[in-house]
């Protein structure tokens, strides 16, 4: 099966970012500093670190604008895996620096907290993704403790549709949970710059 084209938008971004067009990355930063910031602060849990995170991010970007390749998918996954990687890396350093430093938390415990915290960032991601309808309904089910009769009253649904969309909306969130453990790596793409 082929890949979707992705965006046109997505297409020039990477364009006027390898040409170093700084309005590029301040269009780029307008767009998706909440995403990279949320992401970040889910993982950390620090509101510092994820603005750190956050500036890492976009000077990668900066520093890398063909890392990105449009082939492989759309620019908000692909901001979004930066975010999740340079986080969780961020994380185990810390994580690891406490425990040298005779915390108490022991190595399974950290493990644990990793894939958590990816889990959850991972999960937030996919929720911010999914159309509008269905995470309304997410959230009237969920959030709100209503049951499918209620969820489709209020939204004016069927019963059927409103079933339909909390199980599309559930495999959706699934997903999080089938994810294999992050790369670890220094820099947020798993790769070295390449300036």
């Amino acid at each position: 099966m082929a890949t979707p084209a992705p965006p046109r938008w997505d297409r020039k971004m990477q364009q006027r970012l390898a040409r170093g067009e700084e309005a590029a990355l301040c269009e780029l930063y307008d767009r998706f500093a909440s995403l990279v910031h949320g992401l970040a602060y889910r993982v950390m849990g620090e509101e510092d670190a994820a603005d750190q995170i956050t500036r890492e991010v976009f000077g990668y970007i900066w520093e890398n604008p063909d890392a990105y390749d449009p082939k492989e998918g759309n620019l908000r996954s692909w901001i979004a895996t930066l975010t999740q990687r340079q986080a969780v890396h961020r994380l185990r350093r810390c994580e690891a620096e406490r425990i040298r430093e005779g915390g108490e938390r022991t190595a399974e415990q950290f493990e644990r907290k990793v894939c958590e915290a990816n889990t959850a960032a991972r999960a937030d991601f996919i929720k911010s993704s999914m159309p509008a309808s269905i995470r309304a309904t997410l959230d009237l089910a969920y959030l709100h403790r209503r049951d499918y009769r209620q969820t489709a009253a209020e939204l004016g649904l069927t019963e059927d549709e409103a079933r339909r969309r909390l199980r599309l909306g559930l495999q959706m969130l699934s997903t999080a949970m089938q994810a294999g453990p992050p790369a670890d790596s220094a820099s947020p793409s798993g790769r070295g710059s390449s300036r």
